[in-house]
């Protein structure tokens, strides 16, 4: 298809059910630059393995958009189950209904592919891990084509592929992207580097995370002055943890209350898996851990307690949509009566929003940074 073509497919893509809004797209400039050099590598035989594809332009671009030939198999790994969602969504749209299969980072997603398209992570954990299951699972002769905004590249990444690649190649910048071409692929061996665990002192806890979860398994600030809090929480027999990231807050939770039953929900497949770790890791059979959406599976009025740090970034933009949406699922699942106790960033002023959505909110602490507020469901009608 024409540059055209793939300019009117890239055009056509939709973040839902992720947050949208006017100053968020569903597609960026590195999709277009690595579609683009992509072109040049495919052939009809080509199987094709995309990581971090956000909303489906990788995905879509190749089967319906691209200048070059039509791969024989496109496999697809998104972490985040909205970007999962969103891909669907998308292709129904275009009339894609085949062509693409979703899997974990694993042997399924890479073994016998020849070319791997990646849109570089935020962290060099993540790159690390997914370097390390191409390097295990790819074929010798895979080419990974690697691309990012280049305010958020840095030298470290040429320098995590370069563990994993005999030739990684930086390309000139173009509308702010770049794209770094790693081949010879040298082959993994061992222990793969994630989930790693490391013992938390000040919790006396186990902490388990993989390479794509946020602050990996250090206890971030805002967790830290919500746990101050715990004593106050109250017991319940059904809480849950969303948002739960490497699932310190479930864990201490169900730590306290040894009879509830504890939900860690994240939309992170490596949040989820991290918070199944650190719940084993420390002996917590109480916990549960599931990838879901802002808990769109919870039947409404299913739970008696939410603990939430809200993320106040949606993938590079700072954006309260993120925080709003969850509370917005709060106020859907809590029953009446149930409590919402959350962190968040002071600036962000939450209070009337939570009033709003969930219930009466009490200011239960503040301190430079963050607030700690509490918010108890309003009975129906």
């Amino acid at each position: 298809m024409t540059e055209n073509g793939l300019g009117q497919v890239l055009g056509s893509l939709r973040r839902h059910p992720d947050v949208e809004a006017a100053n968020l797209q569903a597609w960026d400039a590195t999709d277009s630059l690595l579609l683009d050099a992509a072109s040049g590598l495919l052939t009809p035989d080509s199987t094709v393995a995309v990581i971090g594809d956000n909303y489906g332009a990788l995905t879509l671009g190749l089967l319906a958009g691209g200048p070059g030939p039509v791969p024989a198999e496109v496999r697809v790994h998104q972490d985040l189950v909205t970007g999962e969602r969103a891909l669907r969504n998308n292709a129904a749209a275009l009339g894609v209904a085949a062509g693409f299969t979703q899997l974990p980072l694993g042997t399924e997603l890479l073994s016998g592919a020849d070319l791997v398209l990646l849109q570089l992570p935020r962290t060099l954990a993540e790159l690390e891990e997914i370097s390390d299951a191409v390097a295990r699972y790819a074929p010798a002769g895979a080419v990974l084509l690697a691309g990012g905004r280049v305010k958020h590249m840095s030298l470290g990444m040429n320098a995590v592929l370069g563990k994993y690649f005999a030739k990684v190649q930086p390309q000139l910048a173009r509308q702010k992207s770049r794209l770094l071409i790693a081949s010879d692929l040298l082959r993994a061996e061992g222990t793969p580097p994630y989930p790693v665990t490391d013992h938390n002192a000040e919790l006396d806890l186990d902490i388990c995370a993989h390479g794509a979860v946020f602050a990996g398994t250090r206890l971030d600030i805002g967790t830290r002055f919500l746990l101050t809090f715990l004593p106050e929480i109250p017991a319940a027999a059904r809480a849950v943890d969303l948002g739960c990231g490497t699932g310190i807050l479930a864990a201490m939770y169900a730590r306290r209350n040894p009879g509830t039953e504890v939900l860690a929900t994240d939309r992170s497949a490596a949040a989820v898996a991290s918070a199944g770790a650190t719940a084993r890791a420390n002996g917590l059979a109480g916990i549960t851990a599931v990838q879901d959406d802002a808990m769109s599976t919870l039947p409404a009025g299913s739970a008696d307690l939410i603990l939430l740090n809200p993320p106040f970034h949606l993938g590079s933009s700072v954006h309260a949509g993120a925080g709003l949406k969850l509370f917005e699922a709060a106020g859907r699942v809590l029953a009446p009566g149930g409590q919402l106790w959350t962190v968040y960033n002071s600036h962000l002023r939450y209070g009337p929003a939570l009033e709003r959505l969930v219930g009466p909110t009490t200011v239960k602490g503040r301190n430079p940074k963050f607030t700690v507020a509490a918010s108890v469901r309003r009975a129906a009608g």
